[in-house]
């Protein structure tokens, strides 16, 4: 049985698998990092609607490939080697972003209402830097820091006390040498963070929100996170909808991407993130999050920001937000197991070493056996 040559497909590597050796031709490395898949499950999309869906052993892919129509094979593989395309390092200011491997990301708030540290730190920069700092010795390699939050029915903060929120702690942080990316969806704000120090511009609007974003980071040399998000924060939890969550988030993560190179911002300075808990309801974070390998077709690093979101309490007993720890680590240790580069996180010692311990029982399984 072939699919209609007018069926879109993706590609989902699956069956993955502790150890590569003695399996040349029937294994391939995610995204050149520390997961090994043995096959792709083949999803064609016709008409807008899942219609059909395979599993293809890796060893088996290229002859697969042969029974297509000549430009679904074209896209077919112009996939297939983004997926297994190692993602080279970020270099920073004089540091290094190595991406085959999971990093952290912290989580620094300085707003007095986001959903799970709102005002820890909005009146003392100098403490949240030292927080940060702290942090930083634990392992995290990038701090996230954000003056609007996005919680599902916050408002909208003016540009000017953004900035205000966020310059001091992002040229405290940049001065000591910190990695950090800025949190908003603001051009102002953008700007005002890239010339405090800041190496990383985190969009949740993926450039949608503010139509100066594009051209100012266009005429910059920082990375760029898209994320995907259905309707503002004051609406988007309003009965979002998808006709399929994953394969729409993709669609949707692919057009930024278009978006974004064709304001002159190179895909190789793009990172994807899909958006846990932004116009989702828990099936479609669990779409999502069981399909988040897909995501390694886009040919970007993938950032995963599921930490003490709502999807935890729903899961666990209505867990309220101080109590989602289990949950939080769990869900970044299934990130990094579909192969996502970078984990967004309030609680950094404890998933780093969970982390650790992953990347142990990895280590293990990829030394060769005497």
């Amino acid at each position: 049985m072939t699919f209609s040559r007018y069926a879109r497909l993706y590609f989902l590597p699956t069956a993955f698998i502790a150890s590569p050796f003695d399996r040349d031709g029937e294994v391939a490395r995610l995204a050149g990092g520390l997961v090994w898949f043995s096959a792709y499950e083949v999803i064609a999309v016709d008409g807008g609607v899942r219609a059909d869906s395979r599993l293809v052993p890796v060893r088996d892919i290229d002859a697969f490939i042969a029974t297509l129509a000549d430009d679904q094979a074209e896209d077919a593989r112009r996939t297939i080697a983004r997926i297994t395309a190692p993602r080279p390092p970020i270099q920073l200011g004089g540091r290094t972003l190595r991406l085959d491997q999971p990093q952290i990301m912290l989580i620094l708030n300085m707003t007095p209402d986001s959903f799970s540290d709102g005002g820890d730190h909005l009146d003392d920069p100098g403490a949240a830097a030292s927080i940060a700092f702290a942090m930083i010795g634990a392992g995290a390699a990038i701090v996230d820091v954000g003056g609007e939050s996005t919680r599902p029915g916050a408002a909208q903060v003016w540009e000017g006390d953004e900035i205000a929120r966020v310059e001091p702690v992002v040229r405290a942080l940049a001065r000591g040498g910190a990695i950090v990316s800025i949190d908003t969806r603001k051009s102002a704000v953008m700007a005002a963070a890239l010339t405090a120090g800041a190496a990383i511009v985190n969009d949740v609007s993926a450039l949608c929100h503010d139509p100066q974003s594009a051209a100012l980071l266009a005429e910059q040399d920082c990375p760029v996170v898209l994320m995907h998000h259905q309707g503002d924060p004051e609406t988007m939890q309003d009965r979002p909808h998808y006709d399929d969550a994953l394969v729409d988030v993709y669609e949707w993560l692919a057009e930024r991407i278009a978006f974004a190179e064709e304001a002159g911002i190179a895909r190789s300075r793009i990172i994807v993130d899909p958006g846990i808990g932004f116009g989702k309801n828990l099936r479609h974070n669990l779409q999502i999050l069981n399909g988040l390998a897909l995501f390694h077709g886009l040919g970007c690093p993938i950032l995963l920001g599921a930490s003490r979101k709502r999807i935890i309490g729903a899961l666990a007993n209505e867990a309220p937000v101080d109590q989602r720890l289990g949950g939080s680590v769990a869900l970044a240790l299934h990130g990094a197991q579909m192969g996502a580069q970078i984990l967004r996180v309030h609680d950094v010692p404890e998933t780093l070493q969970a982390i650790r311990i992953w990347r142990g029982l990895r280590d293990e399984a990829l030394t060769p056996r005497l």
